[in-house]
């Protein structure tokens, strides 16, 4: 998987062929934040007093798939995300075959398509998952076109008929670029003050998850559940955007520019 990551982010908006990744990378140089907040809530009050006073310090929020509700309600998910300059993100793990994947996704009671500006897929279930996804975006119906994008959960399989080397080639994309084959790389369980908990999940720190080549870290409850989250999101802000900028600094240096 190819990654520039030792570019900084404004030298990859301006090169990636993806509208949505280059918002991305611009929010990032204008926050000088690589800090996305998953927040694991069910009620839209206590979200929005949460996205209020962290609307300075991460770029993307990420909604867990038992709330996505909250976005549709009179608009709100459009006008809170330009209000505040964050995207959003639905982790819904798509997984299904294609015709399914499609209703869920363009579909139903939800109408994902209509406010998430991000989600992610799994090609487990085989490539109609991904071409599903791709087609309905791709569409000239579409009315969200350049402004959405796919996440592809790493962790393909041995045998597996799909190489990411054919993302590329789908008419949406957040992974790749067709000209500098530039993948986006998100990291979750980024928590300082845990290693992980009894039911498996690990945790890394901002630093580490960003020197190991993240380009964004996601945080769920070691940022939502801390006793001052404006504070620790401040903080993640902090120690993540300076292993940034100590990972770009040797070609920032050299004054490398994209020809």
């Amino acid at each position: 998987m190819a990654t520039k990551s030792r570019l900084s982010h404004a030298h990859r908006a301006e090169a990636h062929t993806n509208p949505l990744v280059k918002k991305l990378f611009r929010i990032a140089e204008t926050k000088k934040t690589n800090v996305i907040v998953s927040a694991d809530l069910t009620r839209m009050k206590e979200l929005l007093a949460l996205v209020e006073p962290w609307s300075l310090y991460r770029r993307l929020q990420n909604s867990y798939r038992h709330g996505p509700g909250f976005w549709r309600r009179d608009g709100q998910g459009k006008s809170i995300s330009e209000k505040h300059n964050f995207l959003i993100f639905e982790d819904r793990k798509f997984i299904d075959i294609g015709n399914t994947v499609r209703m869920q996704y363009h579909g139903g009671a939800l109408r994902i398509s209509e406010w998430a500006h991000i989600v992610n897929a799994s090609v487990l279930a085989g490539e109609g998952t991904v071409e599903a996804l791709s087609q309905t975006a791709g569409s000239k119906y579409f009315a969200y076109t350049g402004d959405r994008a796919l996440l592809i959960l790493a962790g393909w399989p041995p045998k597996a008929h799909w190489p990411p080397e054919n993302i590329p080639r789908l008419p949406w994309r957040l992974l790749g670029g067709t000209r500098l084959r530039d993948f986006v790389i998100f990291s979750t369980g980024i928590n300082r003050f845990s290693k992980g908990d009894s039911l498996g999940q690990q945790y890394q720190t901002p630093a580490g998850a960003v020197a190991r080549g993240a380009d964004f870290i996601i945080s769920e409850r070691g940022i939502y559940t801390a006793e001052g989250p404006v504070k620790t999101v401040q903080l993640y802000q902090k120690e993540g955007w300076e292993a940034y900028l100590e990972r770009i600094k040797v070609l920032t240096a050299l004054g490398y520019t994209f020809e």
